[in-house]
C-alpha cells in the first residue's frame, strides 16, 4: 500500500502565520505540523509516500524531508496548482498509486492513540475503509449514519442536521478502484472533487467499510488558530507525563524495521544539540540497546 499526504490549500483560516509558512509547517509543539501525519503512516507500515502541496510551498517540504532515504522511505513530490478537492489528490498522484491501494492522510490532521489505523492498513483486502470519530461538532464534518447494526448507511458532508454525532477524520484507504472513482466523480456546488462524494460512491457499491474509533484514541485538527494552539498543548502534556514523543518519524521507522540501530545512531548524530536529539538517543536508542544486551 502507498501513502499520500494532502498538504496543500491556501491556509487562510491561519492567515498571517501562512504568510511565512504554509499551514502544514508550522509548529505544533516541537515539530512541524507535517511530521505527525507522516508518522502515522509510517507507523502502519507505510514507506512509499507522495506529498502534494502548492507550486509555491514543495520546495520547503523537498527541503524539510528530501526524498525519505534517510527514513528508509521513498518520498515523491506532486503540486497541486489550484485546490479543488481532497479527492483531486487521486488525480494528481495517478502515476504514483500505480497499480497499488493508496492511504490518503489530510496534513494539518494529528492522531494518537491505539492501533485501529494500523489494523486497517494490515487488513485492508479491497473496496474502502474510513474511520468515524465521536465529535460534539458533526455538523462542520462529513458525518456517519449508522443502523442498528452499526453498519454505516449514509454520509453527508457538513449537514445543518447530523444524523449522528460521528465525523470521518482525515484518513482514507482505497483499493486501486480509486483513481477510476475520482474521475467518474462530478464537482460540487462549490467547483470541488469532493471526498464525501467518493465514500458515498463505495457505500453504494456495498464496498465500504467504517471503523468507530474507540474513547481513548484522538483526533486533533490543526487548521485553525485555536485549534492549532490546543494541538500544541495537548502533544506537551502527553509527551511530558509519558516522556515519549509524538510524530516522531525517526522513531517510527527503526520500529517498524526502515531504519537499523547504527542508521538511527549515525542520523540522529548529525542532530544539533537539542531536546529532540537528546530523545532519540536517551529514550530510543538507549532502549534499544539495553533490549539487545
Amino acid at each position: 500500500m502507498k501513502g499520500i499526504i494532502l498538504a496543500g490549500g491556501a491556509g487562510s483560516r491561519l492567515f498571517p502565520l501562512t504568510l511565512v509558512a504554509s499551514k502544514q509547517l508550522q509548529p505544533v509543539y516541537d515539530k512541524p505540523m507535517i511530521y505527525y501525519p507522516l508518522t502515522t503512516l509510517l507507523e502502519g507500515g507505510i514507506r512509499e509516500l507522495c506529498l502534494i502541496s502548492t507550486p509555491h510551498d514543495l520546495p520547503r517540504f523537498k527541503q524539510l524531508l528530501g526524498d525519505g532515504t534517510s527514513w528508509g522511505l521513498r518520498i515523491d513530490y506532486r503540486e497541486q496548482a489550484k485546490p479543488e478537492g481532497i479527492a483531486q489528490a487521486f488525480l494528481i498522484a495517478e502515476s504514483f498509486i500505480g497499480t497499488d491501494a493508496v492511504t490518503l492522510i489530510l496534513g494539518d490532521n494529528i492522531f494518537y492513540g491505539g492501533d485501529s489505523f494500523h489494523k486497517a492498513f494490515s487488513e485492508f483486502k479491497g473496496g474502502a475503509a474510513i474511520f468515524g470519530y465521536h465529535v460534539n461538532d458533526p455538523e462542520r464534518y462529513g458525518v456517519v449514519e449508522f443502523n442498528s447494526a452499526g453498519q454505516a448507511i449514509s454520509i453527508e458532508e457538513k449537514p445543518k442536521q447530523p444524523k449522528s454525532n460521528y465525523a470521518v477524520p482525515g484518513l482514507y484507504i482505497y483499493d486501486n478502484s480509486i483513481v477510476t472513482v475520482t474521475k467518474n466523480l462530478k464537482p460540487s456546488a462549490r467547483g470541488e472533487l469532493e471526498i464525501t462524494d467518493v465514500n458515498v460512491e463505495y457505500l453504494r457499491r456495498g464496498e465500504l467499510r467504517v471503523v468507530r474509533l474507540n474513547r481513548g484514541f484522538a483526533w486533533l485538527d490543526a487548521g485553525t488558530s485555536n485549534s492549532l494552539h490546543e494541538a500544541s498543548a495537548y502533544v506537551q502534556t502527553i509527551e511530558k507525563r509519558q516522556g515519549i514523543k509524538i510524530g516522531c518519524p525517526e522513531e517510527a521507522a527503526f520500529r517498524r524495521g526502515f531504519l537499523s540501530l547504527a542508521q538511527l545512531e549515525t542520523l540522529t548524530g548529525r542532530m544539533p544539540k537539542c531536546e529532540y536529539r537528546d530523545y532519540l538517543t536517551n529514550e530510543v536508542i538507549a532502549e534499544a540497546k539495553r533490549l539487545a544486551k
